[in-house]
């Protein structure tokens, strides 16, 4: 008898957790594309996606705003938070919208969810793979002026031909693109 109690309230407290999910699935099922955040579907081959909320191209690069920002599950404050970024100004790409919630793709892959006012239009690009020579023209054999590690930051200024002008501690200097995150490959930024 104590066993099918206990069963019974197992099945109680289950249907309890389900309950706002099944009242919402028929509301779910008559909402318009795009309208929870899953962006407007390309209408021909090769169109941008445009952001839902924001009207803005996505994907699309912006930058961390603060030094903490949460990377959340689901796009709310009552989604558990996955990550703390303890960065200000690191590039991450915005994959798709919901209200003022960003879903964004960071260097490595991670996907989460962040409040729209951490993050900046202001382009910045991080440093990947390996140390790297910031060249004095955007050419291969050019000469150097700084090595750059992995893991740095810089200010975008603007990419041609695969070759991308940032700025890192006061020096401006070129890159390949294939050697930041923060551009997409032949990206041109004016």
């Amino acid at each position: 008898m104590g066993a099918s109690i206990r069963h019974v309230m197992q099945i109680a407290i289950l249907l309890a957790a389900l309950a706002p999910a099944l009242l919402l699935a028929p509301l779910l099922a008559l909402a318009p594309s795009g309208a929870l955040g899953q962006g407007t579907p390309p209408e021909g081959a090769g169109a941008p996606r445009i952001g839902p909320i924001s009207g803005l191209p996505l994907p699309r690069y912006v930058a961390l705003r603060a030094p903490e920002v949460n990377l959340r599950t689901g796009p709310g404050l009552r989604y558990p938070i996955e990550w703390v970024y303890a960065q200000t100004g690191l590039p991450v790409e915005v994959i798709d919208e919901f209200e003022t919630w960003r879903r964004i793709r960071d260097w490595e892959g991670s996907i989460g969810w962040v409040h729209q006012n951490m993050l900046t239009g202001d382009r910045q690009v991080l440093v990947i793979g390996k140390q790297r020579l910031l060249r004095r023209t955007p050419e291969e054999g050019a000469a150097g002026q700084a090595l750059l590690e992995a893991g740095v930051t810089g200010k975008l200024n603007r990419c041609s031909s695969g070759w991308c002008e940032i700025e890192v501690g006061g020096r401006a200097g070129w890159l390949r693109d294939d050697e930041i995150y923060g551009v997409a490959p032949g990206e041109e930024v004016r």
